[in-house]
């Protein structure tokens, strides 16, 4: 009889879709939908690509495109238009209405719910399908059952009295919402921290949060992904909630059916989404790709590298990881302490925290644990206190350029003594360096005016970090804005870098080489002064899909000239010959005119005039970049630097770093882009930002003719820098590129291994890279 009165109450009670409201009264059948008060979110049946099965879902109203960010029916499609969603009993039901059978598919299955006749549903603005009883107590949400979408306010974590698990699942497929093999939830062993997991085997883990972001994300700060993240953990709950900046942009994260965490913005001007990967970008992602006490870094030509203090287990085998050169003493005594920088923190589930201790307080304690084997920070916020420990192996380490934090790992004292004889081998005494400055037109600062330029070095006016120290934004007492790099006193090699900026690029002029203004010294104080780049670094530009379409083809060709024209500069027309070693897109800066400046000179080296190549024992630079010869042999000349044009070249035109991989295998951007080339499909490689690109077609095949060129694996088949900047500029005949170098993997479940063409066997004995 009930069965029959809800039929009948939904022929005379049909939805209205400018309702946000469903009443005991109302129901929802397939073709009508609820919409949210602001029309942000439309909640209907919906078929998944070229499925013709039916799901009830929630997805942006305002976008032209589909966006599914919920549903309810996963594993129970509809197989035609008879779905009906209505109120009975107080839950939500999805019944099939077919042939008046009236089955559940799905139901909020909420049970003790009060005056359950007067229950309502309601979508709200944030996408969130509420449930209320008549006292309009939230009695369930789809907020708290999300599917494979984690959307701002929604929660993602657990509430620890309840036990409700609020874990993302990937879809099957683009074609079956029903749950795939991926997931990601918090795990609570050890320090808590987000593990994606395909099946039940971890593949990727967040690391902990460390007071500002989840430290194994470095991408999670408000410059690159704005949007506001807190972490709430309490007796009650431990979740992550996201609340953007921005509310006009439609930002969301996914989990897609590949097992890839990505943060999606919808883009109006290109009416598509710009995607960032959070996790599973690179094999250094990997859960525990390099085994125990090694870190994986992708810009190193072998990923995986052991901890100071310890050796391979087992030689050709990483997964086996590493293990001490020197046991430990346990007595408290004999041990101590090396510094990491820049360290994804290792797997916390071996850790706990000590919220009341300090850095030197947590080295006392673990020095009294044998089993102890690292502890940091746990909290790197101003003001922010206590740290956590590890007992036992040192798991999923891994290396970044930017980001990260410092990991303090303990090791026999003789470990330290060595440590300590080569920080002393690379000391620069001040004196030294003033010498350099005099004979320049470069001015010599007060420390403490540069200090008042920067509010103090306050953290308002940093632009960024590396692995010498960071970069604040200044202004002098006239108004002139500056960048001021200050040298970490714990960076060696920024020590060097420090002293060849200051005798080499002050001797240097050019249009698109990056103008160092003055220096300053106060006892281990030591800071260069630039001109400022409103901005940025060309990476910051041509990799992020909001800011690169200002880039059209014009604009990224004048980039390419500028460039090409200054390293031409350094080349031939300077005084000196000057290879610089490490050029990279973040080393490209920006002025007001988007016109390109290089910079970072520290690894520069200088030519006799007559001077073809030379040779290093200690590699510098940033793998991805570097030419075979160079990466291999330490061999270095101009033809080492026009590789790393070609790279940067490739990258400005695709917008994809030269550690992209393509979906069917893991080949890098050369790789890729060789391939399209020998299809005669280049084409399809160039960024999808750019508007009108098919107008410079020729243009634009030139260009990548000439990247390919550049990044020839034999330095005599690449062109100089003179020849570069003559086939930009005409149309003149070029020679036809051969295979260049690149790098592609090979894997299976239980290994992983990188292999070169032509490149049997790596050996390296003292690499420095970054």
């Amino acid at each position: 009889m009930f069965q029959s009165l809800m039929l009948a109450a939904l022929i005379f009670f049909p939805i209205c879709n400018s309702t946000d409201t469903i009443t005991p009264i109302q129901s929802l059948r397939d073709g009508e939908t609820i919409i949210s008060a602001g029309k942000n979110f439309v909640l209907g049946f919906f078929s998944p690509g070229n499925s013709k099965n039916r799901y009830l879902g929630i997805w942006y109203k305002k976008i032209s495109v589909q966006k599914v960010v919920w549903t309810a029916n996963r594993e129970n499609p509809i197989y035609n238009s008879s779905g009906i969603l209505t109120i009975k009993g107080g839950n939500l039901v999805l019944l099939d209405g077919g042939h008046n059978s009236n089955i559940t598919l799905w139901s909020t299955n909420v049970s003790g719910s009060t005056m359950a006749n007067y229950s309502s549903a309601k979508l709200t603005d944030y996408g969130n399908l509420v449930l209320t009883d008549d006292q309009q107590r939230i009695v369930w949400e789809s907020f708290d059952y999300p599917t494979n979408t984690f959307l701002p306010r929604m929660k993602i974590g657990r509430n620890l009295q309840t036990g409700l698990n609020r874990v993302l699942t990937s879809w099957k497929s683009v074609d079956d919402p029903a749950p795939g093999e991926f997931s990601l939830g918090l795990d609570l062993a050890g320090v808590p921290q987000y593990i994606l997991r395909k099946g039940s085997d971890p593949i990727w883990r967040s690391g902990p949060w460390n007071g500002e972001r989840i430290s194994g994300i470095p991408l999670m700060n408000r410059e690159i992904i704005p949007e506001i993240y807190s972490y709430v953990a309490n007796n009650d709950d431990i979740y992550l909630i996201c609340n953007r900046a921005n509310s006009s942009k439609a930002t969301i994260s996914v989990l897609d059916h590949s097992g890839l965490l990505q943060r999606q913005t919808w883009n109006d001007m290109n009416r598509g989404w710009n995607v960032i990967t959070l996790a599973m970008e690179d094999r250094c992602d990997r859960y525990a790709t390099c085994g125990a006490y090694a870190s994986c870094d992708s810009n190193r030509m072998i990923w995986c590298q052991c901890l100071k203090g310890f050796e391979r287990k087992t030689p050709g085998n990483w997964s086996d990881g590493c293990v001490r050169r020197r046991s430990l003493d346990c007595d408290g005594k004999g041990d101590g302490f090396l510094r990491l920088e820049h360290m994804k923190l290792p797997d916390t589930s071996r850790s706990r925290e000590e919220p009341g201790l300090s850095l030197e307080g947590c080295k006392e304690e673990c020095l009294k644990n044998c089993n102890c084997t690292a502890y940091a920070r746990a909290n790197i916020s101003e003001g922010g206190s206590g740290c956590l420990m590890w007992d036992g192996d040192l798991i999923d380490l891994r290396t970044y350029s930017d980001g990260g934090q410092d990991v303090y790992t303990r090791v026999a004292a003789s470990e330290l003594s060595c440590e300590m004889n080569e920080r002393h081998d690379n000391v620069l005494d001040d004196n030294d360096i003033e010498e350099n400055g005099k004979g320049s037109e470069l001015v010599l600062f007060n420390v403490s005016v540069i200090a008042a330029a920067t509010n103090n070095f306050s953290e308002s006016n940093l632009l960024g970090k590396g692995g010498f120290g960071p970069v604040y934004k200044g202004q002098l007492l006239n108004g002139q804005a500056i960048a001021v790099k200050r040298l970490s006193k714990t960076s060696t090699q920024g020590i060097k870098e420090f002293k060849n900026e200051v005798t080499l690029i002050a001797k240097l002029q050019h249009r698109n080489l990056v103008r160092l203004l003055g220096y300053g010294i106060s006892g281990q104080e030591k800071i260069l002064i630039y001109e400022y780049m409103r901005n940025k670094s060309l990476d910051s530009m041509i990799f992020d899909q909001k800011r690169s379409a200002i880039l059209d083809w014009r604009k990224r060709f004048s980039i390419l000239v500028g460039i090409a024209r200054g390293i031409l500069y350094l080349h031939e027309d300077s005084r000196f010959r000057i290879i610089h070693r490490d050029l990279k897109v973040s080393n490209i800066l920006l002025d007001d005119d988007l016109d390109p400046k290089i910079s970072d000179f520290g690894m520069a080296r200088i030519f006799g005039q007559n001077q073809v190549q030379a040779n290093t024992n200690r590699v510098v630079g940033t793998y991805g970049y570097m030419s075979p010869e160079y990466a291999m042999d330490g061999r270095f000349s101009v033809k080492s630097d026009a590789f790393s044009f070609g790279v940067i070249l490739l990258e400005i035109i695709s917008g994809k770093r030269n550690s992209y991989y393509c979906d069917c295998c893991s080949m890098n951007l050369i790789g890729h882009v060789w391939e399209k080339w020998k299809e005669d499909r280049a084409m399809e490689g160039v960024d999808s930002s750019m508007i009108n690109i098919s107008s410079f077609r020729t243009e634009v095949l030139r260009c990548i003719q000439i990247g390919l060129l550049c990044v020839q694996e034999k330095a005599k088949d690449r062109p100089n820098m003179s020849s570069v900047v003559l086939m930009l500029g005409n149309e003149t005949a070029m020679l036809s590129p051969t295979q260049p170098a690149f790098c592609f993997g090979k894997e299976n479940c239980s290994d992983h291994q990188i292999v070169c063409n032509s490149i049997n066997e790596v050996t390296m004995t003292k690499i420095e890279a970054r």
